[in-house]
């Protein structure tokens, strides 16, 4: 299994079913903070479901639709990223995230989404690598800013969450403005 390291004791690897157990612990510690945002955080509640999550990535891996990665700090799963939609033949794709309170404050979904944006550019040819996020989520907003992307907008009440119509922004970086 392939590991990139991080800093500061944080890796990023593959985030796969037989870690079930691990990504249920972790949602548990991360819901409150997580749920608002990722909307598969409030379906992982038990080890059934967990599983169930971390397949429907493994089977978009393998059909090279979306891809799940876990973000580790000092051996501990803290958080992770993902390409939320992978469109090779398009040329686009729609990278996400999600952290753990106690390990915030440290760079690690920059530097993470950074290896997943790279990856896609340098080696698989994409042209476009979207973000979308709450407006409300401003650290979100924040981490699209530091890695260079422009907001192009806003759908507004484009999602249900908890009964209420919310917004998303968009994000975005295209191949010849990555540096």
């Amino acid at each position: 299994m392939f590991s990139i390291d991080l800093g500061d004791g944080a890796q990023l690897r593959p985030l796969e079913p037989w870690q079930a157990e691990e990504f249920l612990a972790h949602m548990d510690r991360a819901r409150a903070t997580v749920d608002p945002w990722i909307p598969w955080a409030s379906i992982s509640t038990d080890l059934a479901s967990a599983t169930a999550t971390l397949q429907r990535y493994a089977d978009r891996a393998a059909a090279d639709t979306g891809r799940l990665f876990g973000i580790w700090l000092d051996g501990t799963l803290v958080g992770g990223t993902m390409f939320v939609a992978f469109d090779a033949a398009g040329g686009n794709c729609e990278v996400g995230c999600w952290l753990e309170p106690s390990a915030t404050g440290r760079g690690l979904i920059t530097k993470a989404v950074r290896e997943l944006i790279g990856w896609a550019f340098r080696t698989r040819g994409m042209h476009r690598v979207e973000w979308l996020c709450d407006p409300n989520n401003v650290a979100s907003s924040n981490v699209a800013r530091r890695l260079g992307m422009t907001r192009e907008g806003q759908k507004r009440q484009s999602y249900p969450w908890q009964g209420i119509r919310r917004d998303t922004e968009i994000w975005a970086v295209l191949a010849p403005e990555w540096t």
